[in-house]
């Protein structure tokens, strides 16, 4: 059973006399342990297809199923649970909570799970470790470099144990070679099983991944294996 299911997903929204079809009639599936880029330009459907992976939208129409679960009829209590539960966020602006230490910025996403303090400072110091950035636990986020930032952002989506790990152009806000470095993180963490969906509008990045699915006016017009990935 594949991880991520989509059935025939449309997202349409009404903006004056026009109606957006943001997605139309999308049908894909992810298995575990894929590393898969949707690229496309602004307006392509990317970005509504991040949303919709990521629990944070619902389609117009269609079926989606998550690790089995029907997500496309889940009400916002049942969404939050899954968004917490099954899904790790990585964003271009690192959404890190600007007067929290490192540690506590990755503990953040465990208080939602009733465990304690104690377990949740295991798990996150962990998280930092695996992510090269254990010194720095102690730090605010004005304290650290982009790329630090970035691995903060990354140990947090990882101390969930998420079936998926969502990146929205990861790399957006970080210098070349700092890109070279997140993405070499990423490359390691999908050798370690992790399944990735990755939204880029850049080749270089997708370019590590090893499904590429490119986007164009809400439908898919290419997916396809990408022989050069590392």
């Amino acid at each position: 059973m594949a991880l991520i299911e989509l059935t025939d997903i449309s997202k349409h929204y009404q903006m004056g006399d026009q109606l957006v079809k943001a997605l139309d009639k999308v049908s894909l599936s992810i298995e575990r342990n894929e590393y898969i880029a949707f690229v496309g330009a602004s307006g392509s459907g990317k970005s509504t297809m991040m949303n919709i992976l990521g629990c944070l939208d619902t389609p117009t129409s269609g079926t989606f199923r998550l690790n089995e679960k029907n997500v496309q009829d889940m009400n916002e209590s049942q969404l939050a649970d899954i968004r917490n539960q099954e899904i790790g966020f990585i964003f271009q602006s690192f959404n890190l909570l600007p007067r929290a230490s490192a540690l506590a910025n990755v503990m953040h996403p465990l208080i939602y799970r009733g465990i304690s303090l104690k377990q949740r400072k295991v798990l996150a110091t962990e998280a930092l470790e695996r992510v090269n950035l254990a010194e720095r636990m102690d730090h605010l986020p004005n304290q650290l470099s982009g790329g630090q930032r970035q691995r903060v952002a990354i140990a947090r989506a990882l101390v969930t144990t998420p079936s998926i790990l969502l990146a929205d152009e990861p790399t957006g806000n970080l210098d070349s070679q700092t890109t070279v470095d997140i993405m070499k993180l990423f490359d390691m963490l999908h050798q370690e099983g992790h399944t990735i969906v990755m939204v880029t509008h850049e080749d270089e990045i997708a370019n590590h991944c090893h499904r590429i699915v490119r986007l164009q006016d809400g439908g898919i017009i290419e997916d396809k294996l990408n022989a050069h990935a590392a």
